[in-house]
Parts: C-alpha cells; sequence; structure tokens
C-alpha cells in the first residue's frame, strides 16, 4: 500500500502538474506575447528606452594604414652660443687655473624630437614651427626607415606651422579632411612620435571645436581632443576614423608637463591656407588695421556707453597706421568689417588677416551710440605686430 500511494500521489501531482501548467500556459505565452508586441509597437515605447546606434567598427586598422606611412619624425639640432654656460668665464675657474683664453670646449648642442606631415608626394612636409624654429641641422625619418635631411621652406610664427622639404619622390601622402564638418564626439587619432619612442597611434574624441583665446598661438581656431598628446608629437597628424587629416597637433594643457586629456590641434582648413603659402613665398601675407582690440565687458561698455549689442572695443591705436588714418578712434566698437559681423575681437581678427593689403575696405563701428561707416586702406601686417601684450588682440 505505500507503494500505490506512493504512485497515486506521484500520478495525482503530475495531473495537478499538468493542469497548472496547462491553465497557466496562455497567460505565461500571452505575457511574453504582449511583451513583444509591446516592444515593436511605437506607442508603448518608453521615453526612457535605449536607442540602437550603427555599430562601431571594431578596429581602425585600415583608416590609420591608409595615414600613418604619411607621418614623419623630425630630429633637431641647434647649436648653443659658446659662451652660454662656459665655465672658463668663471671667475673662480681662473683663480685655480689661471689664464684660459686660448682654452677650447666642445659647441654644445641642443636638439629637439617632433613630428610632421606629408603632404606632396615630391616632400614638403607640414609640421609645427617650434619644432624646428631656429634649428641648424633637421633630418625627417620616416615610417619606412628611411631617413633624409631637411631645409626649412617657411614659417609662420602667428600660427605655429612650417614647412620642410626633403629631397626625395613618390612619397606616401595624407588624404586632407574637412575640419568644418567636425561634431563634438567624433572619433579621432593622434599619430607622432612621443618622447622619441618612435611612431604612436592614440585614439580620443572631439572634444570641442573652435577654441580661442587660449594664449598658445596669435591665430587660434583650435580643435580640443582627448586623444594622447604628448612632447614629441607636435607638428604630427590628427585624423578622423576614415584616415583624413583633420588637424595638426600642436599643444597640450598640462600641471605636470605630460598628457591630462586635454590636446589641441590646429585645424587643417587654417592650416591649408598657411601651407600653401608658406610653399609658394616662404612666408604669410595677412591684412593689418594698426589697432589692438578687447572684449566688451560691463565696465566698458558702461564707459563707452555702450549697453547692449556686440562687437569688438578698439583698445589702442597706432598713430599713422591704417584705422588711425581713416578716423577710427580707441572706444570705437567695430561691429563689422568688410560686411561680416565682428562679434569678438578673435573673430575681427581672423576676418582682418584675410583682407587684401593696399585694397580699402568698409569698417561699421558703433561710437556714442551711434553707427558710424569708414573705408579703410588696409596694409600689410608686420611679421611681428605688437602693440599690446596681448597677441590675440593684434590687429
Amino acid at each position: 500500500m505505500p507503494l500505490i500511494k506512493s504512485r497515486l500521489f506521484k500520478q495525482a501531482k503530475m495531473l495537478v502538474t499538468f493542469l497548472v501548467i496547462a491553465l497557466l500556459s496562455p497567460v505565461v505565452l500571452g505575457k511574453l506575447d504582449f511583451w513583444k508586441t509591446s516592444q515593436a509597437s511605437p506607442q508603448f515605447k518608453s521615453p526612457n528606452e535605449s536607442i540602437s546606434y550603427p555599430q562601431s567598427p571594431t578596429s581602425y586598422s585600415e583608416a590609420i594604414s591608409r595615414a600613418s606611412p604619411a607621418v614623419v619624425s623630425i630630429h633637431s639640432t641647434k647649436a648653443l652660443p659658446k659662451d652660454a654656460n662656459n665655465p672658463l668665464r668663471d671667475p673662480f675657474f681662473r683663480y685655480f687655473f689661471g689664464d684660459t683664453r686660448n682654452m677650447q670646449i666642445p659647441q654644445e648642442m641642443q636638439t629637439g624630437i617632433g613630428s610632421g606631415v606629408i603632404v606632396t608626394k615630391d616632400g614638403y612636409i607640414l609640421t609645427n614651427n617650434h619644432v624646428i624654429q631656429d634649428a641648424d641641422e633637421i633630418t625627417v625619418k620616416m615610417s619606412d626607415g628611411r631617413s633624409a635631411k631637411a631645409k626649412a621652406v617657411g614659417s609662420d610664427p602667428e600660427t605655429d606651422l612650417a614647412i620642410l622639404k626633403i629631397d626625395q619622390k613618390d612619397l606616401p601622402i595624407i588624404a586632407i579632411g574637412n575640419s568644418e564638418a567636425l561634431k563634438v564626439g567624433d572619433v579621432v587619432f593622434a599619430i607622432g612620435n612621443p618622447f622619441g619612442v618612435g611612431q604612436t597611434v592614440t585614439q580620443g574624441i572631439i572634444s570641442a571645436t573652435h577654441r580661442t583665446d587660449l594664449g598658445i598661438s596669435t591665430f587660434e581656431n583650435f580643435i580640443q581632443t582627448d586623444a594622447a598628446i604628448n612632447p614629441g608629437n607636435s607638428g604630427g597628424a590628427l585624423i578622423d576614423a576614415n584616415g583624413n587629416l583633420i588637424g595638426i597637433n600642436n599643444a597640450i594643457y598640462t600641471r605636470t608637463g605630460g598628457y591630462q586629456g586635454i590636446g589641441f590641434a590646429i585645424p587643417i582648413s587654417l592650416a591649408k591656407d598657411v601651407m600653401s603659402e608658406l610653399i609658394n613665398q616662404g612666408h604669410v601675407t595677412r591684412g593689418w588695421l594698426g589697432i589692438s582690440l578687447g572684449k566688451l565687458t560691463d565696465d566698458i561698455r558702461k564707459s563707452i556707453n555702450y549697453p547692449t549689442g556686440e562687437g569688438a572695443v578698439i583698445a589702442g591705436i597706432i598713430r599713422g597706421g591704417p584705422a588711425f588714418t581713416a578716423g577710427l578712434r580707441p572706444g570705437d566698437v567695430i561691429i563689422s568689417i568688410d560686411g561680416k559681423e565682428t562679434s569678438t575681437p578673435s573673430e575681427a581678427l581672423s576676418i582682418t588677416s584675410k583682407l587684401k593689403p593696399d585694397t580699402a575696405y568698409p569698417i561699421a563701428i558703433v561710437r556714442n551710440g551711434e553707427t558710424l561707416d569708414f573705408r579703410v586702406v588696409v596694409t600689410k601686417r608686420p611679421v611681428k605686430a605688437k602693440i599690446e601684450q596681448n597677441p590675440t588682440e593684434q590687429q
């Protein structure tokens, strides 16, 4: 009996289980079908549900392989003055060793490393001016191991760009991208020679665009990225996810001397114009007004009776310069140059630099609440135009 009871209990349990499953199945399946339907129906979609985007590539090796052959390492050498740190001129040294006028010490050399980008098949290389500035000898090492002596063709300290030339043919060149189309969050790569370890690729995103007023150079319109940029990366390539050149790595913000996630690159849209002039004439020609501009702070607005509106206030002016001759004066607020609005000193500087020297252009200002129009004959910007210490305000 115990055995039969046990069998009956098992049979009963199985029957009950079967009935429970049979009764619950439509509910469970219905529940599953409901969730399937609700997930597919837009009217049930929660605003907090995740959104699916196209899957990112698992590798960017093709983009890197297209760009990296055109990125080079640059080694510069500079002879220091013999009088610099010369122990023979130390009076204590003379006291112990006597007359040292005929003694010679070896020439002390200063070396530097950086990067560059080949932009033409016949050997023109784009880099930073500070990488090769005052160098006595420049050597370029290519990604395939070849080395070549380089000569400086031209430089532009106000954008920190320079052009080198090596005597080589059929060199790999990099595709030029569109830096104006960049968006925050775009994937980018920095290629260069950090610390002289050899060609290195780092990945990041676009953190910001159109960075100005950083005090790095006169003409600023930087791309900001968190791709690792370190000493030796200067002059190297910043490329997009397709391997196109979008910037020239230039500087980092750091409290330690090393990478801290904030790097800056000169956009290729700016570099292209400079590069063309450096190759063709060895220098860059820009327009100049002979003024310095300041931002419209609350105190300045009160002092010049300009409570609202955009513009750049004339903070200083050179007597006899283009703007002074035309009738502009300190305190005037420039609101447009050649028909283009100028809401900041940086915008005014950029517009002015593109004007053709010895040509008259319309400039609109506000003076004592009244809008006035002038025509100013722009002259050629001096190589180092200095009116005030802040170079970003020099016009």
